[in-house]
């Protein structure tokens, strides 16, 4: 257990040792800082902090999911780019062990950003802002979820949409061999896959339900509302199928992978 937890410790030194990773860091929050600082001084002074922070998260949080996908795309690719994944493949640890140190450490990297952005956006707008009341706050939202526990629910689901990417954008680079083309695929159907679903969806044919872009948006049933004739469960269902193909594939190719090709 404790030579896994080194594995992960050193998939997660090799992204926090790229200068990428903090250029990252720093784009998130000088957006957050920059975003709040203008709409105080443009503002007429009816914005709350609530109102801000789910404005900010909703634009954000896209940005959280395009850094992630550059991160995942070049986690395996990039070790055949570079020819380092003969060198780790060489160390005591069965192939495996190496995918899932890497799978959780990509996972770990999109949670620190999450939480980044939830905690500044959050304390950002209250400095700015001041801390409103939840009345106000629960009738924009309209929930009756305090206004913070309405936005760690709205992370949550997010968060479960982001898994699903991260995990496709993983299983893309365990397919190429090339960094540039996994990453590049991997912003295409991120980007181009919403459109594209979203285009289909106006077809009468009970396929198109089942399109993974049209069930990583989960915030759409917050309130329990449903959307288009789908619910919540339905789209986790869908979710969970493929979530257990991209996982089953990403494993099946590497294991079976010629290093020495």
């Amino acid at each position: 257990m404790f030579d896994f937890l080194q594995l992960v410790r050193n998939e997660n030194m090799k992204i926090y040792r790229r200068v990428r990773t903090w250029i990252m860091f720093g784009i998130l929050i000088m957006l957050v800082l920059a975003i709040s600082i203008v709409a105080k001084l443009v503002g007429d002074g009816d914005v709350d902090n609530w109102f801000m922070m789910s404005m900010e998260t909703m634009v954000l949080f896209q940005l959280v999911t395009i850094f992630t996908v550059v991160v995942s795309a070049d986690s395996v690719a990039g070790e055949f780019s570079t020819g380092t994944i003969k060198l780790l493949l060489i160390r005591p640890w069965s192939r495996s062990k190496i995918l899932l140190s890497k799978y959780i450490s990509l996972l770990m990297f999109a949670l620190v950003q999450a939480v980044l952005l939830y905690a500044l956006t959050f304390l950002a707008n209250m400095l700015l802002f001041g801390y409103s009341g939840s009345g106000e706050a629960q009738k924009v939202f309209e929930s009756d979820l305090h206004p913070f526990a309405y936005m760690l629910l709205y992370y949550f689901y997010q968060f479960l949409g982001l898994i699903i990417i991260v995990t496709m954008a993983f299983m893309l680079s365990t397919v190429f061999r090339s960094g540039g083309l996994a990453i590049g695929l991997s912003l295409f159907l991120l980007l181009g896959g919403s459109t594209i679903a979203g285009l289909l969806s106006m077809l009468d044919y009970a396929w198109v339900d089942y399109i993974l872009f049209l069930h990583l948006n989960l915030t759409q049933y917050m309130g329990g509302s449903e959307a288009g004739g789908m619910t919540l469960g339905f789209s986790l269902g869908v979710l969970a199928a493929y979530y257990v193909v991209f996982i089953a594939l990403t494993w099946l190719i590497f294991n079976k992978r010629d290093v020495a090709a």
